[in-house]
């Protein structure tokens, strides 16, 4: 019986094996779909496929910059014994590399590496977070990457206009302490604002602030919230007597992005 693509990948996706191997099940019991699933399972191969629902806290992250382009990639797994092997983390550094030079898609050349990996090591293993940065004109691009045990576990990627490589990196040094969840207040969500407002307005009342200073009170409470969420807002780690957007001193941050492994 001749084997097709669709039978092997039928066989992947009900057994989660990679490529060659639900190749090799197929054409050790005549493409007999049943058979070969029985034939993975006795080889210890099929479980894999269990392992997917498995959470997959842990992890490296790497990044990776050349030139003007910065890419950072997140891969997942389950414990911190394989997050920090060579192995693991030998990978997620050529993924990284890959998706510098080519784009985001390239994590699809790693699919069957991946699979591999998560049958030999026995672990939930997937790519997770990916970003890559491209600095214009005018622009620059720098990187960050705190490692632990042998990992990185945050990885922060900065592109700046009208600045210089030094600043970006402050920049991202600052953003891998720090961690904001927005560049400019323009970023947060409208309807995140709205109920922070009303949460705001209704611990003042409950605190008897009287009404007529309750706008004042709720006014300089939001500009707080946004200093701890705000990138250009928040207080330089530093130091504290400046704002990001002071410090960067007529520079203007165009993106950023960061990963932190397990958050």
């Amino acid at each position: 019986m001749a084997i097709t693509a669709k039978d092997v990948q039928a066989l992947r996706q009900s057994t989660g094996v990679g490529m060659m191997d639900a190749k090799k099940a197929l054409e050790a019991n005549g493409g007999d779909m049943d058979a070969s699933v029985q034939w993975l399972r006795v080889q210890g191969l099929a479980k894999a496929a269990q392992r997917a629902d498995r959470e997959a806290g842990e992890g490296a992250a790497a990044v990776v910059r050349n030139g003007n382009v910065a890419a950072i990639v997140e891969m997942r797994c389950e414990t911190d014994f394989v997050a920090k092997s060579e192995e693991f983390v030998t990978l997620v550094d050529e993924i990284a590399a890959r998706v510098c030079a080519e784009g985001e898609e390239a994590t699809k050349q790693f699919q069957d590496q991946i699979e591999n990996m998560l049958t030999t090591l026995k672990e939930n293993i997937s790519i997770g977070r990916v970003f890559r940065l491209v600095a214009g004109p005018d622009e620059v691009v720098d990187t960050y990457i705190h490692n632990q045990a042998g990992r990185g576990v945050n990885a922060v990627a900065v592109v700046l206009k009208n600045g210089s490589e030094e600043l970006a990196h402050e920049v991202a040094v600052h953003i891998a302490f720090a961690k904001p969840l927005y560049l400019n207040r323009d970023d947060v969500p409208a309807a995140e604002i709205e109920a922070e407002r009303k949460t705001v307005e209704e611990i003042s009342r409950n605190e008897g602030k009287p009404d007529a200073a309750l706008p004042k009170i709720i006014e300089g409470r939001m500009n707080g919230w946004f200093k701890e969420r705000v990138l250009v807002e928040q207080t330089y780690v530093k130091d504290e007597k400046q704002s990001i957007a002071q410090f960067l001193k007529g520079a203007s941050i165009r993106a950023y992005a960061q990963v932190v492994v397990g958050g």
